[in-house]
Order: structure tokens, then sequence, then C-alpha cells
């Protein structure tokens, strides 16, 4: 056993900070510490599982629950994954944010992820806009002259 599995067996508990950006808006990568425990029972729609994908550990929420599975989804990504129960070590159960610490127990927080989920629908559009336009550019070649307009390198 390895890394955060040992972690978490030794401790119930694991904090870290955020690496990657699929949890953004709600974590920063590099800058949000997260507060992982071992799952009490299975997890439920809007939990946060980490999870381990070959090597690679992953947070992302779980958007539904199945028999023996989850469909788990990074807030900040539009792709769905299925996962089993045996792939889940740990669920989310706070965070510190700006120095702020949190729970997921907070309306606030549980605020963010109905409102989050809830507007996917329009977020997805919005991405498979942005990503047709991005095309169009790079074929017209305009990709280096909006760079330049927008500033961005």
């Amino acid at each position: 056993m390895t890394g955060f599995e040992a972690l978490l067996e030794k401790d119930g508990r694991l904090v870290y900070k955020t690496k990657g950006r699929s949890m953004e808006p709600m974590l920063r990568e590099n800058r949000d510490l997260v507060i992982i425990e071992v799952p009490s029972s299975r997890l439920q729609k809007y939990d946060v599982a980490l999870y381990k994908r070959g090597e690679q550990y992953v947070l992302h929420r779980v958007i539904a629950v199945g028999d023996g599975f989850y469909r788990i989804r990074g807030d900040n990504t539009y792709s769905m994954e299925h996962v089993s129960d045996g792939q889940v070590l740990g669920v989310l159960t706070g965070f510190t944010r700006k120095g702020k610490n949190h729970t997921t127990a907070e309306s606030g927080y549980r605020f963010y992820v109905r409102f989050w989920n809830a507007i996917y629908p329009l977020r997805f559009v919005w991405f498979r806009i942005k990503r047709g336009l991005r095309a169009i550019a790079g074929k017209l070649g305009l990709i280096p002259v909006l760079k330049k307009l927008l500033g961005r390198k």
C-alpha cells in the first residue's frame, strides 16, 4: 500500500493541497487544502470522492449513485466516469480556502453544489461553443491574432 491509501489507513484522514484544475471554481490548484476522510458508508450524490485512476489520484464529484458504482465528474470537466465502490479511497469532508475552513455540511457549500450542477447544461453548451469557435479561428489562422488582441501568450 502506498501514498494516500497508507495515510488514510493509518490516520483515517488526509489533508493535502490540491493539484489540477478539474474542481474549479470550488478548489483552486496549489492554493486550497482539502480534508479527506475514509467514508463510513456509500457515497451520496454530490459527495466529492477521492479515487485512483491507474496510478493517478483523482478528486471528483459524484453525480449519480448506481449499484456498486458511481458516475463522477469534476466541477470543471465535461466527461463522466464510472467508478466502482472499490476504487473510492475517501470522501471530502472539508477544505480550507483563503485561510478559512469550510465543511461540506455548510449551507453555503450545499447551495454552491446544487447551483453549479443545476447550470451544468448551460456550462456545457458554452464549453462547446468556445471549442467550436477556437476550431474555426484555428482553421482561419486567427489564433495568434486573437491571442495578441487579448494579451495572452
